[in-house]
């Protein structure tokens, strides 16, 4: 009998090895798309206008707080362009520091997630808000100010009604725990990037960006 039950567990042992290393193969195999199906779950989200399920994917105090720094490195590149020889510099310098705030403050919204994703990053301009990207159900409120199109074929006066094309979009992970999404919408334009933090095994939420790619 005792060796009956010991033939059983022998045999048996092979199967329950087997078992783990599929268990653990599946596992890792989650892990590693996990960014990817966090990002699809939070585009579709922010696409939808959907507050409930864009607040389980970004983390937003980190993300206010990489805007804040980001617009603030946006603005003080182009001071320092503009302000050789320019008179107008510090006043420049004033308006772009108290427009900080209320850009942020749009930016970190899912309007403004939803525009991120979108390849419409804000650019350090007075009144800007998040634009409304091509194809969603719910824009903005209509009292919002719009936000100029990012792509070139749009033209600079705003009068387009010409869509921006999707940009052209990269994605892959930067470490362990960081994984970036890049966005550019030609070989000639400036490129951006938003920036997921794992949190736990597999959770990930949008925490930053970067305006200087």
């Amino acid at each position: 009998m005792a060796v009956s039950t010991r033939t059983k567990r022998n045999a048996a042992r092979p199967l329950i090895v087997t078992l783990i290393v599929i268990v653990v193969i599946a596992a890792l195999g989650f892990s590693y798309a996990s960014p990817y199906m966090a990002l699809n779950k939070l585009k579709r989200a922010a696409d939808a206008r959907d507050a409930q399920t864009v607040n389980e994917y970004v983390d937003f105090p980190a993300l206010r707080e990489s805007l804040k720094q980001q617009v603030t490195g946006l603005l003080t590149r182009r001071l320092d362009v503009q302000g050789n020889g320019n008179p107008f510099a510090a006043i420049g310098a004033m308006i772009g520091v108290a427009l900080i705030g209320p850009l942020v403050d749009a930016y970190a919204t899912p309007d403004g997630v939803a525009a991120l994703l979108n390849g419409m990053p804000p650019r350090g301009n007075p009144g800007e808000r998040p634009p409304v990207p091509a194809g969603t159900d719910n824009p903005p409120a209509a009292t919002a100010p719009a936000q100029e199109p990012a792509h070139p074929a749009t033209g600079n006066n705003g009068n387009s009604t010409t869509p921006p094309q999707p940009p052209q979009t990269t994605a892959g992970y930067r470490g362990l725990n960081e994984f970036v999404v890049s966005y550019q919408h030609g070989a000639g334009d400036a490129r951006y990037s938003a920036i997921l933090r794992r949190e736990g095994l597999f959770t990930w939420k949008l925490a930053a960006v970067n305006l200087n790619e």
